[in-house]
């Protein structure tokens, strides 16, 4: 019986890793799909999240029934718990991609390669935050997940520098308005993807029992 319950653990341990791996490859389907408008790239962003939505049901019903039928205790209670609001910041990260992944269709190939060079660093920096709070999770390592929390500010510089450059550009060149508009709009699910990751390393340390 103890057999079973630590392979369902395992399990449970597993799904949250691929279910972060669909994320990252959401969101670098979403942002290469846009710069270089390729549709395929773009719609297997719509494909992937459904995957996401997927992984999160199967996640759900396994917490529900190790919580039911094993009443855990101590850190494994603790484990579960956290693994059910994970895969809400997951989801919600997955649903930011598709948003990224909708903009921009008008957008002709110079106004591309000008996205392209306004995106570059900050995504860069949101698939860095997002790979290592999951391989914090995966390590239980509590000072990666403490490094990954301090990260987010550097995400945080990187909006705040694209929107005062995109408010400047427009204000000077008064053009490109629209994909200005869209550039914001796609820095600020970049930021928010940054932000659901620093909530998955803050539940690190909750999950391991040090906060």
């Amino acid at each position: 019986m103890r057999e079973f319950y630590n392979k369902q653990l395992e399990k449970l341990r597993n799904e949250l890793t691929e279910m972060g791996a669909l994320c990252e490859e959401a969101i670098n389907c979403a942002i290469n799909g846009l710069v270089t408008n390729n549709q395929e790239m773009r719609q297997k962003t719509f494909e992937i999240e459904d995957e996401i939505n997927q992984k999160e049901r199967e996640i759900g019903r396994l917490c529900i029934m190790l919580l039911i039928k094993e009443q855990p205790v101590a850190r494994d209670l603790r484990f579960i718990t956290t693994s059910q609001r994970m895969v809400g910041d997951l989801e919600r990260i997955g649903d930011n991609a598709v948003s990224i992944a909708l903009l921009f269709e008008k957008a002709d190939d110079e106004q591309r390669a000008f996205i392209g060079k306004y995106m570059e660093e900050m995504t860069k920096s949101v698939s860095k935050i997002l790979s290592d709070a999951i391989d914090s999770f995966i390590k239980n390592n509590v000072e990666e997940a403490r490094d990954v929390v301090m990260f987010d500010i550097v995400i945080n510089n990187h909006f705040k520098n694209i929107k005062q450059d995109l408010a400047k550009r427009i204000n000077e060149e008064g053009k490109n308005g629209e994909v200005c508009l869209d550039i914001f709009m796609a820095a600020k699910y970049l930021e928010r993807i940054g932000d659901h990751a620093k909530n998955l390393a803050k539940l690190v340390a909750y999950s391991v029992g040090e906060e």
